[in-house]
């Protein structure tokens, strides 16, 4: 039907094969062999220097910040032989993936066997839904063979398929969204494998509505639907000298109502003034010595400004946002009682402090190899520091 229209060409393309993106060996001064050995011995060969140094300086408590001429060169030697590899390989790698054709693209074929496909718009992945990044409409008249059907309920034979696999244990039900590149269509399938696993129905969940792209990876996982909460509106409320309006999603009574009257007695009063005094997760970990004399100087050790900077880059390699702020210590007898702080960013980081809190335990127990951990969470009340996830 494409035949005889010559307006619909300007959507379709012919499919060519990838440029040839080969780099010629004459192109550089050495051949190409050689140079790739040599930026290939340069990059592993300055990883091992600087993980060694690096090493050597955790060990002797040397902060890592402080760099000699020669791990200065390092660095600069690591940086050059990663872009050079990164250029050299990366440029054909990133290429392979964007020359080639989308899974999701349109092929037609024409009468006369030649081959077009119809692109679509470049921003567009899988769960994208939420940018703006709907293809150009085309034409009339070349709509109604291509259109996309809207991925609502799994009713097609490859939807079956993939709910009996599900059904069967052989698909992972959290890898849905992986292998469809679609979100919605993920949780409807996901969704009629579980009625069908549980023998009970969904039918009061709504499934429609809901933009399951915007929680991907984000705040829930195997999604199946959504539930609906009224939200009301409290306020204003004068704080800092500005006003806020404060919604609050509930379903108890009256609790908006009586917020909405506690933020109308601050606004007559003359308002609120907020202070921060502090923003830190803590965790207070118990060891034990055979004698008292042990455990001081390990409180003498963790109490040195010259020894925190080794035991920051310690405790910060478990998580990206994770990091240490200080820490204070109380002996008991032969227990020591040590809290660390740290900053979580915008997560509670029980987790993130947890690991960080490990990492550190096992490196003191290589200068401390008669420390016996005996708690990762002591329950120590320092001030007005307790966290109150540790109260058991």
């Amino acid at each position: 039907m494409f035949a005889g229209d010559t307006s619909s060409r300007s959507d379709l393309k012919k499919e060519q094969p990838p440029a040839n993106l080969s780099k010629r060996p004459d192109a550089l001064p050495l051949p190409l062999y050689i140079t790739n050995g040599v930026f290939f011995v340069l990059f592993f060969s300055v990883v091992y220097f600087l993980l060694h140094r690096w090493r050597e300086k955790i060990r002797t408590s040397t902060p890592l910040h402080i760099v000699t001429l020669s791990e200065l060169a390092a660095v600069v030697s690591l940086f050059a032989s990663l872009i050079y590899l990164l250029g050299f390989f990366g440029i054909d790698f990133v290429q392979s993936f964007i020359t080639r054709p989308s899974h999701d693209a349109w092929d037609v074929e024409e009468e006369n066997g030649d081959r077009f496909i119809i692109e679509e718009d470049s921003r567009r992945g899988p769960c994208a839904a939420a940018m703006d990044c709907s293809p150009v409409p085309l034409p009339a008249v070349s709509m109604a063979v291509v259109a996309e059907p809207p991925a609502v309920a799994p009713t097609s034979e490859e939807d079956e398929e993939i709910i009996k696999s599900v059904v069967a244990g052989t698909t992972p039900s959290y890898s849905l969204e992986n292998k469809l590149g679609d979100c919605k269509r993920a949780t409807a399938i996901r969704r009629e494998a579980l009625q069908r696993l549980t023998g009970k129905s969904l039918a009061g969940l709504p499934l429609d509505g809901f933009d399951y792209e915007t929680i991907l990876g984000q705040c829930c996982e195997m999604p199946v639907g959504y539930v609906q909460i009224p939200v009301g509106i409290a306020g204003p409320l004068l704080l800092d000298g500005s006003e806020y309006s404060v919604p609050m999603a509930t379903t108890e009574g009256c609790l908006v109502a009586s917020t909405n009257r506690g933020c109308k007695a601050i606004y007559v009063s003359g308002g609120a003034t907020s202070v921060l005094l502090r923003d830190a997760m803590t965790r207070a970990p118990v060891v034990r010595f055979s004698t008292a004399k042990r455990a001081a100087e390990l409180k003498f050790f963790l109490e040195d400004p010259l020894n925190f900077d080794t035991l920051a880059v310690v405790f910060n390699k478990s998580s990206r946002f994770g990091r240490l702020q200080g820490i204070k210590c109380a002996i008991a007898g032969k227990n020591l009682y040590m809290r660390f702080s740290c900053s979580t960013g915008d997560a509670m980081g029980m987790n993130m402090v947890s690991k960080g809190v490990q990492n550190v335990l096992d490196f003191l127990q290589n200068d401390f190899p008669d420390m016996d951990i005996i708690g990762i969470s002591g329950n120590l009340l320092l001030g007005q520091e307790a966290s109150s996830s540790e109260l058991d």
